[in-house]
């Protein structure tokens, strides 16, 4: 996989033995490179990589065989997409979980879609076919989480960092600076909303 933005080459940042998590020390990264200390984002990495790729995973483990994508090239593209010029402004590291994982939806996404354009131009081969039918679901998910986050932008928030970024509720109190029980109503009721922009409801 080539190169990126901030001429970024993975290869040369992951070792085969990652570093022990330091929460302290993800944080103290994440700072660095939020005011320009492009080197911070370098170390950030190898500290990251495996957690990432659990998100990775779990996401794939959606897909169902087959996917063109991988979990290791979805990491790949949401850390390129990381080293973009925008910066956010980080509060810890279950914070950049969380920004992660959106950015691995949207690698997701932005790949359906690809594939979808990809297909309606060539020829008919399967309309059956497995993958298709999860890309196109996969692209209704994205789509009723962008109606939720029009109405109820924390809902869908609470929504990704629980099912996309594998975070814990009391972890998601933290980061949206929310109580537990908010969190676990908020996520309720936005299960129940999607369920019904989903066709759960019997329409």
């Amino acid at each position: 996989m080539r190169g990126g933005k901030e001429n970024l080459h993975l290869s040369d940042t992951i070792s085969p033995t990652m570093s022990v998590l330091n929460p302290g020390e993800i944080t103290a990264l994440l700072e660095r490179w939020r005011l320009g200390d492009t080197d911070s984002f370098r170390r950030l990495i190898p500290l990251v990589y495996d957690e990432l790729h659990s998100i990775a995973r779990a996401y794939m483990s959606r897909e169902g065989a087959g996917h063109t994508l991988q979990a290791t090239g979805l990491v790949h593209e949401a850390f390129l997409r990381l080293a973009g010029p925008v910066k956010e402004d980080w509060k810890d590291r279950k914070h950049f979980y969380g920004v992660a994982a959106r950015l691995m939806r949207q690698v997701l996404v932005d790949h359906a879609r690809r594939r979808t354009a990809e297909k309606r131009q060539a020829p008919a081969m399967d309309a059956s076919n497995h993958a298709e039918e999860l890309e196109v679901d996969y692209l209704l998910l994205d789509r009723a989480l962008g109606e939720l986050e029009k109405v109820h932008p924390r809902r869908a928030q609470i929504v990704e960092f629980r099912y996309f970024g594998g975070l814990t509720l009391e972890e998601i109190a933290s980061v949206a600076g929310v109580s537990i029980s908010m969190v676990a109503k908020e996520l309720k009721l936005a299960q129940m909303w999607l369920y019904e922009q989903l066709g759960g409801g019997g329409r």
